[in-house]
């Protein structure tokens, strides 16, 4: 099973499995490196601190952006959030029927939504964060503050290499045509 396998393990079987093929090791490291990181940390406070309240990991991210920014638009939370406006739909309905957001028609645009924290919201975010960041510097525990401003400079940088720059790399690869809709993976019988 992959997940049993350490980090060193599946460097080494990638390095053997790609041979001769020219790759660039050390970047193919950091963006696996990336996806593992996440997927642990992830994970992590999804079976800790957030199972205790009842909240998956990206309805914790919906109401951090809420907190943070106040009253936003559901397209800006979504954006915000790294989700769909779908997925932010369900979660967001998910959340107000816990009576921890509300929902509210944009006073000048009929069209758009405003998501705001109820007091229940801002509550459960006022004892929850710092539960959260306890475990925050858990999972980066095997870093010095100085190590955790390095990494967080390095992964910025990577933030915007792609905001900055990956629409224009999309269009590159793909001749100048629009991307193919995604696939739910699942073939036509």
């Amino acid at each position: 099973m992959p997940g049993h396998r350490s980090i060193a393990e599946a460097e080494k079987l990638a390095a053997a499995r790609l041979g001769g093929i020219p790759v660039r090791h050390d970047q193919m490291a950091v963006v696996a490196n990336i996806y593992r990181a996440a997927s642990a940390v992830r994970q992590h406070l999804e079976n800790s601190v957030l199972r205790g309240v009842d909240l998956t990991w990206t309805a914790f991210v919906v109401l951090w952006v809420v907190w943070i920014w106040g009253e936003s638009e559901t397209r800006h939370v979504a954006e915000e959030a790294g989700i769909s406006k779908g997925t932010l739909t369900g979660v967001a309905r998910t959340l107000e029927r816990r009576g921890l957001v509300r929902r509210a028609d944009h006073p000048t645009d009929g069209r758009l939504v405003l998501l705001s924290l109820t007091d229940e919201g801002e509550e459960l975010m006022q004892r929850l964060f710092p539960a959260f960041n306890e475990e925050e510097a858990f999972v980066t525990g095997q870093l010095s503050d100085a190590d955790c401003r390095t990494v967080a400079a390095g992964l910025r940088q990577v933030v915007l290499q792609v905001e900055e720059n990956g629409e224009e790399r999309r269009r590159d690869l793909l001749g100048g045509a629009a991307p193919a809709p995604r696939r739910s993976g699942r073939r036509k019988a």
